[in-house]
């Protein structure tokens, strides 16, 4: 007896669902792509660059030191999505979104790196203008318009401050202190610290926030 044939309708819309399926699960378990939208992360990464992250490489490990994460968040790092939208359409491409990677989201995503894991003691400078962590100098290559640092003259003891100096600044269990590699042009965890001796004014990642390590550049193609 012949099978009944399917309306090619029904196998377009099976293809698509399929394709759909496969979409979220590797964007939810293995890579994930991300569109960089600001300058705070140059040279390293350009404004409008593509991304990869992905979540394996934290599945048996915590973040490290140097590395370049994506986080997911609201209208603040502490807020876990955007805020309801009254919008029926814009709610459910958000669904959408979430589940494919595709268009808009529940969350806004942010791309810095790691400067200070969970118990660490973050400052700066040392007196050749470098971040220090747990007393020890980090060696930072990738620094792109870092601020203006002249022991002696603009320094973390001069009568008006630099602003590269912050700290120190102990993170908070389950929290990351970030930065970006443009340093002038970076609303990081030390923005509202820096060139002052405030105490709290720091922000931190929350642990939870952290979807993925970012692991090389979809367009233009290359290495992180």
């Amino acid at each position: 007896v012949p099978r009944p044939r399917v309306p090619l309708w029904l196998a377009i819309l099976g293809n698509l669902v399929v394709a759909l399926v496969i979409v979220s699960l590797v964007q939810a378990f293995v890579v994930r792509v991300h569109n960089v939208a600001s300058g705070s992360m140059e040279q390293t990464l350009g404004v409008g660059d593509r991304v990869l992250s992905s979540n394996l490489p934290y599945l048996a490990s915590s973040p490290q030191l140097g590395d370049i994460v994506i986080f997911g968040h609201g209208l603040t790092w502490d807020d876990p999505e955007l805020p309801p939208t009254a919008d029926p359409l814009e709610q459910a491409a958000r669904v959408f979104g979430d589940l494919t990677g595709i268009g808009t989201s529940s969350r806004t995503y942010t791309v810095k790196r790691v400067l200070g894991t969970p118990g660490d003691q973050v400052s700066c400078c040392d007196a050749n203008g470098r971040v220090v962590v747990n007393g020890m100098a980090m060696v930072e290559p990738y620094i792109y318009e870092g601020l203006p640092f002249e022991l002696g003259t603009l320094d973390c003891s001069s009568a008006v401050r630099s602003q590269r100096c912050f700290g120190p600044i102990t993170v908070p269990k389950a929290g990351y202190l970030v930065l970006g590699d443009h340093r002038s042009n970076s609303a990081d965890s030390v923005a509202a610290c820096r060139g002052t001796r405030l105490s709290g004014c720091a922000t931190f990642v929350p642990a939870d926030r952290i979807t993925g390590k970012v692991i090389a550049k979809a367009w233009p193609p290359g290495p992180i």
